[in-house]
């Protein structure tokens, strides 16, 4: 074959629904895969620890049944990976459930449904810990404890291409994959077929985001990218878009420390010789790509734990003497909540929005705030009890707070809501690590069925 067509038409299915025009339009090419993405841990530690989902459920079943209805009247095969935005097992048995209802509302004929799991249990981690085998921390951890493993509620391991490879091999017409790297869910598709893996890797890594690469901007139109043995073209199916060579290097350089590598189960694609060309309108042609096969085979790991309950508050600023002394506004609510509650055992988290909301200590205009601030208080607990009185103390104080030149009484922070509301559990990142596995399927158990 000398060359293969993937068509991806959203880089997160289900965070926000895909646009069906521009995926009608690439379905009228007859590509020969269809794929996405449907996870990240972009959403924060939550979903993950507490076993959710960031994205509503009618939008993930809007972007499946497209796609699924799709696919069967091609007769190509659908992939997606990171079911349920977290690739949890719970969420690849929603997914594996949501085809199932989709193809007995629409009579389908029978297909192979395959999926993997990709959650790792605690005991297996402590089990490689005590043999010796380190679990090697990313971006300047320290390498994984049995301390910080007892505090971790759910670990996921990212798989590589090998499992949907399998369930491809194995005749799977649809795939729903645990948590998995972004580029190997296409990736996969081009190996399958033969392809080399560096033009394979290439392929899913400018196709994950899907019309993130393409321009002007744009969030879930459908992009279709095409690999032969030398290069991959990728191509804009909005009518508004193009996918141009200031667009597709500048996606293939975003999220990573080093903008030419790309790090997967098993190598590395080097993008450091990639060479690109606008050889249509729409469409960039990409070649020039390496792939360093790794020494040691690692899977990276990501685990969430709890902190506690959580409850957020709001408060606004337009005092200027007020906004000038934020900071010591802050420390007397603080301080209100120690005296209540004593030094340990909450968190109370400040965001001032205006000032330096968003980028924290390394925003550079941090020392010239609005003319108006937003401070959200989150306060954090062992129950939901506590946690809503130290999020109400956090918030409310900051309207008593004594200020020296104030001499009147009516106080300068005002509230949204006199309440303060019930969030999700606050959770942290508990594990950005790789662990060494005998075999790349080692973590990843699959599983298939004839559905319709």
């Amino acid at each position: 074959m000398s060359s293969i067509r993937i068509i991806c038409p959203n880089g997160h299915l289900g965070f926000a629904p895909l646009k069906t025009e521009s995926f009608r339009l690439a379905v009228e090419t007859k590509p020969d895969f269809i794929a996405a993405d449907s996870g990240s841990d972009d959403i924060g530690p939550v979903p993950l620890g507490n076993d959710s989902c960031a994205s509503p459920r009618s939008w993930q079943e809007h972007d499946l049944e497209e796609m699924l209805l799709a696919a069967r009247r091609l007769g190509v095969p659908m992939v997606i990976g990171s079911a349920g935005d977290t690739g949890t097992n719970s969420r690849v048995d929603m997914f594996v459930q949501i085809i199932r209802d989709i193809a007995a509302r629409h009579n389908l004929a029978p297909f192979k449904l395959g999926w993997f799991y990709s959650e790792v249990d605690r005991e297996y981690v402590r089990t490689k810990i005590r043999d010796g085998s380190a679990i090697r921390g990313l971006d300047a951890r320290e390498d994984l404890t049995e301390a910080e493993l007892d505090a971790t509620s759910r670990v996921v391991a990212m798989a590589g291409v090998h499992p949907f490879v399998k369930l491809l091999e194995d005749g799977c017409d649809v795939i729903i994959g645990g948590r998995s790297s972004d580029s190997a869910i296409f990736a996969a598709c081009a190996l399958f077929k033969g392809f080399p893996e560096a033009q394979s890797y290439y392929l899913g890594k400018v196709l994950e985001c899907a019309s993130f690469c393409a321009e002007p901007y744009g969030a879930k139109e459908t992009v279709m990218g095409e690999i032969t043995p030398d290069a991959v073209e990728v191509t804009a199916m909005a009518s508004w878009q193009r996918c141009t060579v200031a667009s597709v290097a500048g996606h293939a350089m975003y999220e990573r420390s080093n903008p030419f590598h790309e790090f997967v189960a098993g190598g590395m694609l080097d993008m450091t010789r990639c060479h690109y060309d606008q050889i249509s309108e729409k469409t960039t042609r990409v070649t020039g790509m390496d792939f360093v096969p790794a020494e040691d085979f690692r899977v990276k790991l990501e685990g969430s734990g709890k902190v506690g309950e959580r409850f957020v508050g709001m408060a606004g600023i337009r005092d200027p003497y007020t906004i000038a002394n934020v900071d010591a506004v802050i420390d007397w609510a603080r301080t209100q909540t120690i005296e209540r509650f004593g030094p340990t055992g909450w968190e109370l988290h400040y965001n001032v929005f205006g000032r330096n909301g968003v980028m924290g200590d390394m925003e550079p205009l941090k020392d010239k705030p609005g003319h108006e601030l937003c401070v959200v208080v989150q306060g954090v607990a062992p129950t939901r009890e506590m946690a809503e009185e130290v999020c109400m103390t956090g918030t409310r104080q900051m309207f008593y707070a004594r200020l020296p030149d104030v001499k009147g009484t009516a106080g300068g922070v005002s509230f949204v809501l006199d309440e303060v509301l019930q969030a999700s559990p606050a959770y942290r990142w508990t594990l950005n690590h790789t662990m060494s596995v005998s075999s790349p399927m080692e973590l990843f158990p699959t599983h298939s069925e004839t559905v319709g």
